[in-house]
């Protein structure tokens, strides 16, 4: 067996492919979901974190938890902060860290764009086996906490 079907055929290999499949899949998916709403996945990504922390977080903290690059988060803040959907306000632990809040119009447009998931998690939801979603979740938050983890060094032969 040669390097490359070896490499391929671990099974958490199988797993991390399936999982880059399913990340193009669902931002596919999900621009064609919002796009009538004027929001890209990427955009709705943004909009979700900024719900999530409840206005407590900057750029920084955002990306962070989301895993996203920082300097992208701030291009598609900017963006949703000049079409009145995100708004800054001051943060009183860090003078230039800015919070991101969602504006009325932003959580108007999030609700819709909530309202058209739920409808397409339903879909899935109900072509999946009973507790199976919970379960895979649960796997794949292991995978990622495995590969956050401080102490994580990949030892090179």
């Amino acid at each position: 067996m040669d390097a490359t079907s070896n490499s391929f055929s671990h099974p958490v290999s199988r797993l991390v492919l399936e999982v880059f499949r399913l990340n193009g899949a669902l931002i596919a998916a999900g621009d064609a979901l919002v796009a009538p709403l004027g929001l890209t996945s990427a955009r709705w990504q943004v909009m979700g974190a900024v719900v999530e922390a409840r206005g407590s977080l900057p750029v920084a903290g955002i990306a962070r938890t989301m895993g996203l690059v920082r300097q992208s988060v701030q291009r598609i803040a900017d963006e949703l902060a000049e079409e009145g959907i995100l708004r800054f306000v001051p943060n009183p632990h860090h003078r230039r860290a800015k919070l991101m809040q969602i504006t009325d119009k932003g959580a108007a447009v999030f609700e819709a764009a909530s309202t058209r998931w739920l409808a397409l998690a339903d879909a899935l939801a109900a072509a999946l086996p009973t507790g199976e979603p919970e379960r895979v979740a649960a796997v794949l938050h292991l995978v990622r906490e495995q590969l956050q983890a401080p102490n994580q060094e990949e030892e090179t032969p």
